[in-house]
């Protein structure tokens, strides 16, 4: 295996893994200890970071129902151990909170294998089966929303509001493909022929690798399990080693609620063992499909692995979204789309707005105006403090990321206005710059950080070039009253997700999905269980007219 492979893969989700500094935990699950002998599992935390609040000096607890907090490895049906550990930490104070299996090439191929032969049962049950049980797998998810969400805010820093939003969003994926499973129709196609008969039958293509990043540690694999369950397929699913507590948590309501042994499995490893395991995933020939969300780079690198067996593949890859606010935009709504789409669990999403451009005519009201609004509402802390908006990022490479953007923009000229500083540990204070130029780093490449620069523009085309110049084109917003204006703007933009007068875009109901560079294929929608069924044209000859 090559090392530009190794490099690659090793950081797949978004490039942003770093090996943090901790001490060993008060409490910790090893993975032959079953969660279900204890009532409440606690792993207690200090936080010491003197560049923090003082409110941010306290301990903070992880506290969720015994069963939903899993160590192991589910294959098959069971939960399975590996020949060593790893540490999941929570980034807000780089401790331990646990240990979790270290799968490794055996592993997932046990995995592949488990899922092909589950698969040729499962693509049996009727459609209706198959939703049920993904609606069982939605309540239960909904029922157990609150401890899920703490699994989230610990071990990925999100703040718990967020959390408990991202399990509301997780679950509605279930809903959504649970009712989808029964629609996947075929066609009945008039023949030119008299003695034949046109079909067209849908099927699933059969074993799926699902590759998951760990800033939805959730909603990423109900988005795309989902789906492929609905379709009649089985999974592999290899959740980002910084966040596997969430994807073995689903896996124990999965099998509470009845889904079949092999029909969903998860193995979580480290960093070091990702390659090795990324290999099975993505060249095993039982495999027909890999479905990953990540780093263009890792993207290119997944799809040069499938093609030699021509798998199906999915890629919901970097973003760099612009967020344009015309001279006509309601400033009150244009600044409460940027607080929204900029913050949200701290400037790490996918659809994040990364470069904004605001029209002269308006820029400093809208500068003055969003400044005032994060004053007042952006509040630094651990996740789980209810006061907290944001969070920790994932982890101290991503902070200094957006340290060195922020210093790079400096040294060319830009002006903050609004912090600026590296905090201890992976903390970033929220930031706002003026005076932004395009040669800046923060305009070329994604930031994945509560980062927000602002470059002022003069005429709708100057804001579409500037816009348009990226090899990536996952989401682009737009603020303006002008509806012609709109149209033009909206149908320009080169991305696949368009926020006219909105933030906040993403729901089960609408397709997701970007052009360039930024992936192949959608999910959600009635679209995305297109992405794991196969059309068969049936031609039925010999038939008397």
């Amino acid at each position: 295996m090559c090392k530009f492979y190794s490099y690659i893969v090793l950081a797949h989700l978004e490039g942003r893994t770093h090996k943090l500094h901790s001490e060993r935990p008060t409490h910790t699950l090893s993975p032959g200890m079953s969660a279900l002998c204890v009532l409440k599992t606690r792993c207690f935390l200090r936080q010491v970071l003197p560049g923090l609040p003082a409110a941010m000096h306290r301990h903070y607890s992880l506290d969720v129902s015994a069963p939903l907090l899993r160590t192991q490895g589910y294959v098959d049906g069971r939960w399975v151990s590996a020949a060593s550990v790893f540490p999941v930490l929570d980034p807000a104070t780089g401790k331990e909170i646990t240990r979790v299996a270290d799968c490794g090439a055996a592993e997932a191929k046990q995995a592949v294998d488990a899922a092909y032969k589950a698969f040729h049962s499962w693509k049996q049950c009727t459609a209706k089966e198959r939703s049920i049980l993904l609606r069982k797998w939605f309540d239960l998810l909904t029922l157990h929303k609150e401890d899920l969400a703490k699994l989230i805010t610990f071990e990925s820093g999100k703040p718990l509001r967020e959390a408990v939003g991202e399990i509301t969003y997780a679950a509605s994926f279930l809903e959504w493909f649970s009712e989808e499973a029964r629609r996947v129709y075929g066609d009945i196609v008039p023949s030119p022929a008299k003695d034949r008969k046109i079909l067209l039958l849908k099927q699933p293509v059969g074993v799926a690798s699902i590759i998951t990043p760990w800033n939805f540690p959730s909603a990423m694999i109900t988005r795309k399990v989902g789906a492929a369950l609905a379709a009649g397929c089985t999974v592999v699913v290899k959740p980002a080693e910084d966040t596997p507590l969430s994807a073995l948590a689903l896996a124990e309501l999965a099998e509470q609620a009845g889904i079949p042994a092999g029909v969903f499995n998860v193995v979580p490893c480290s960093r070091e063992k990702t390659p090795s395991v990324g290999e099975v995933l993505c060249t095993d020939p039982l495999v027909a499909k890999i479905s990953f969300t990540g780093s263009t780079a890792t993207g290119k690198v997944l799809l040069k692995m499938a093609a030699d067996t021509v798998k199906k593949a999915s890629m919901e890859l970097g973003g760099h979204a612009p967020f344009i606010v015309f001279d006509s935009a309601d400033v009150d709504k244009a600044v409460a789309g940027a607080m929204g789409s900029k913050f949200r669990n701290s400037g790490q999403t996918c659809v994040c707005s990364n470069r904004f451009l605001v029209q002269s005519g308006i820029h400093d009201r809208f500068m003055e105006k969003l400044g005032q609004a994060m004053d007042a509402e952006l509040r630094v802390g651990h996740g789980s403090d209810p006061e907290t908006t944001q969070g920790p990022l994932i982890n101290a490479r991503a902070a200094e990321k957006v340290a060195h953007q922020v210093s790079d923009a400096v040294s060319r000229g830009a002006k903050v206005l609004k912090g600026g500083k590296r905090l201890d540990g992976s903390f970033m204070e929220p930031t706002l710059l003026a005076n932004v130029s395009t040669e800046m780093l923060c305009m070329k490449e994604e930031t994945f950080g509560p980062l927000l620069p602002v470059i002022r523009f003069n005429t709708e085309e100057e804001a579409l070039a500037i816009a348009n110049a990226s090899n990536v084109g996952l989401a682009g917003y737009c603020y303006s009253q002008d509806v012609s204006q709109i149209w033009r703007v909206a149908e320009a933009l080169e991305v696949g997700i368009v926020g006219i007068n909105e933030g906040l875009l993403s729901t089960p109901e609408a397709s997701f999905g970007g052009v360039k560079q930024s992936g192949l294929g959608c999910e959600g929608s009635k679209h995305g269980i297109k992405e794991y069924l196969e059309v068969k044209y049936m031609c039925f000859g010999g038939l008397k007219p």
